[in-house]
């Protein structure tokens, strides 16, 4: 422990725990000796800055602490916590709680952004901020110093879907045991995690249902079973000592099918392409068919309909097909020539009761006929401020 000058004021300088601390105390020199040697009284006593000494703990022990106290009895997405705090581990390791600073938090998410996405980084940074604030309830650390770090920006309009002629590929390259997998996502837009824990009690094939019991929102749905689906669901091998439709060579749910997925997309030379975009591809598809968006909502178990119109997006050739179905219903203000040759000498009464001009008739008749005999040729002689219907 020590004190020094620094410009015009006094400093004291000591260790608790290992960890070098630094005070300003003021001009005084008295004064910062008085407070060196209370500091140097706390430390012997076990006690710092009136603060009761709290059991130190390492990131590993917290992280196990966590997923088994809160994660696993609490969230059904536990597994994305096991995997986030697993990669954090390996960047924290040995390290005691209390000793992490925002900038080593800071240095995770540059590092960790060499190698993946900004959401998966956030989804990370997400899982430890939460385990920190579960640590301060718990009286392990006092402060979070993820709080302070920012997370990064998201592009959340991804718009992939298949062609025709993609999901063929895409089929074509599934090995066995995922191209029931996939066909049940392409029909069905549900999500990778109730799918893989679908058990046949789930499943209704007389009445064409599959019931989801735990969604992601919470609330239990039932998805309809198409006939291509019914047929692919009829052929799927049961296993004689397990509940579930997919399950491993020891008759479990598969956790992840994410090496397989990608070996068949690299066959079919399909790039960019995530399991979780075979939902998107079924909202998609449904969208450009014409399918509203309050089907849609229920088809994808969405509780807010903001979620919904992510899924919404059609295709350039059917934004086209609007446009052009916009141009037939206003065609009789942008094609008139075509109009007029198809009108004939006994309809020109008809035409001159349709346009609203008294005291003009004559000179219309006389244009009427010169349209019909010239077609396309001296429309400029209508009287000014009438338009051809």
């Amino acid at each position: 422990m020590a004190i020094y000058k620094k410009n015009d004021n006094w400093y004291i300088d000591y260790y608790v725990n290992g960890r070098r601390k630094r005070e300003k105390i003021g001009p005084s020199k008295t004064q910062a000796l008085i407070v060196l040697q209370k500091r140097k009284v706390q430390v012997a006593e076990g006690k710092f800055l009136d603060i009761e000494k709290r059991s130190k703990i390492e990131f590993e022990e917290m992280a196990k602490l966590y997923i088994e106290t809160y994660s696993k009895p609490n969230k059904k997405s536990s597994w994305r916590d096991e995997i986030s705090l697993k990669h954090l581990a390996s960047f924290f390791r040995r390290k005691y709680l209390d000793e992490i600073t925002s900038l080593d938090v800071e240095r995770y998410k540059a590092q960790r952004l060499e190698k993946k996405s900004p959401a998966t980084v956030n989804r990370e940074l997400a899982c430890l901020k939460h385990m920190f604030n579960k640590a301060i309830e718990w009286g392990k650390v006092k402060e979070n110093p993820v709080s302070k770090v920012k997370l990064f920006r998201e592009d959340n309009t991804r718009t992939r879907y298949l062609e025709k002629e993609e999901v063929k590929a895409l089929l074509d390259a599934c090995a066995e045991h995922l191209r029931p997998i996939v066909i049940t996502a392409l029909n069905t837009g549900m999500r990778k995690s109730e799918i893989l824990n679908l058990k046949w009690s789930d499943v209704d094939l007389i009445h064409g249902k599959i019931y989801i019991r735990n969604s992601k929102s919470g609330r239990p749905r039932d998805v309809d079973i198409n006939q291509w689906l019914a047929d692919t669901l009829t052929e799927i091998p049961r296993h004689p000592k397990s509940a579930y439709l997919f399950f491993d060579k020891y008759g479990k749910p598969y956790k992840n099918v994410r090496r397989s997925f990608e070996t068949a997309k690299k066959k079919a030379g399909i790039e960019n392409l995530w399991f979780h975009d075979l939902r998107h591809n079924l909202a998609s598809h449904l969208a450009m068919a014409g399918v509203g968006s309050e089907t849609l909502q229920e088809i994808l178990g969405h509780r807010d309909y903001r979620m919904t119109r992510r899924y919404i997006h059609l295709s350039p050739a059917h934004k086209k097909g609007a446009v052009e179905l916009f141009c037939k219903l206003m065609d009789t203000i942008w094609t008139p020539k075509l109009k007029r040759r198809k009108l004939s000498k006994t309809s020109h009464d008809q035409k001159l009761d349709q346009i609203d001009i008294s005291g003009h008739k004559a000179e219309v008749a006389q244009s009427v006929e010169h349209w019909t005999e010239n077609p396309g040729v001296g429309s400029s002689i209508l009287p000014l401020g009438t338009r051809p219907t």
